[in-house]
């Protein structure tokens, strides 16, 4: 026998097996092409066998969904230390036009925009403050915008913590039901009535978790982005305290305290304020 009539053999030999198994395959596809058409009257079950828990937790995947649309507008760079915002601001400030930056505090609505138009007021009320002083407000101010975004996006990880609980509510109802069959009567205790009980612990754990589990993932997400905007506060906030130090100092007629007017924190080294 020829070298190639072997090499024939030998891929007979492989495909045959590969071909009856495609065979069988097919065969089992086609028996559960009616399973797939009725996947959605299989989900509407799922649905009444949670019971009303189940409303409970779609009205906190809605809650969820508005959550995450809401911080994507709110937790956004031009919101709450836009560098546009902060460039204009020094500018303003170099030149000791306290009522335009404070106008632009007033219409701006950011939180480098608080900082700044809390240190503006100190200074309208205290015009030969020390520049210690200064900072403590402006730093004082700063932590509470930290803490506002913070607070934001804790949110959600108060729904990602409630909505296992509100499964597992749903997953001890239904056992209780399961048990309370087969307590009133164990002679006529019916496999059908047990499953339903047992049904209703599953899918509602199923669906608290599938609640919680995105909700986690989304909050690390926020709060890792809600660090870097923290971040780019105390770095505007900042340079914009140098200038302000610096002209409260030339106004006093004494050595300035803080950094220099025209300095810049380097990004390197961190930044004057440090927002919890």
């Amino acid at each position: 026998m020829s070298k190639w009539s072997k090499i024939g053999l030998t891929g007979v030999g492989v495909l045959a097996p590969a071909a009856v198994w495609a065979q069988e395959v097919a065969a089992e596809a086609a028996e559960s092409a009616p399973a797939v058409a009725s996947v959605a009257h299989t989900l509407k079950e799922l649905w009444l066998t949670g019971g009303w828990i189940m409303y409970v937790l779609a009205a906190l995947s809605v809650i969820g969904l508005a959550l995450i649309l809401y911080y994507l507008v709110v937790l956004r760079s031009s919101a709450v230390a836009p560098a546009t915002q902060a460039l204009r601001l020094r500018d303003l400030l170099k030149d000791s036009r306290f009522r335009d930056a404070r106008e632009l505090c007033e219409s701006g609505n950011t939180a480098l925009s608080s900082v700044v138009g809390a240190a503006l007021d100190f200074l309208k009320d205290n015009p030969n403050g020390r520049p210690e002083m200064l900072k403590d407000i402006m730093e004082s101010e700063g932590a509470r915008q930290a803490g506002r975004l913070q607070n934001l996006a804790h949110y959600l990880m108060d729904l990602a913590s409630v909505a296992p609980m509100i499964g597992l509510l749903g997953t001890v109802i239904g056992l209780l039901k399961a048990f309370n069959t087969v307590a009133f009567d164990v002679a006529q205790a019916q496999p059908v009535a047990l499953a339903a009980g047992v049904g209703q612990a599953l899918v509602t754990t199923i669906a608290g978790l599938l609640i919680a589990i995105p909700a986690m993932i989304v909050y690390s997400l926020f709060r890792g982005h809600v660090t870097k905007l923290v971040g780019s506060l105390e770095r505007a906030s900042s340079d914009l305290y140098a200038v302000l130090a610096g002209e409260l100092s030339e106004t006093a007629g004494t050595p300035s305290a803080g950094p220099a007017p025209s300095a810049t924190p380097p990004p390197s080294s961190g930044s004057v304020f440090k927002f919890p």
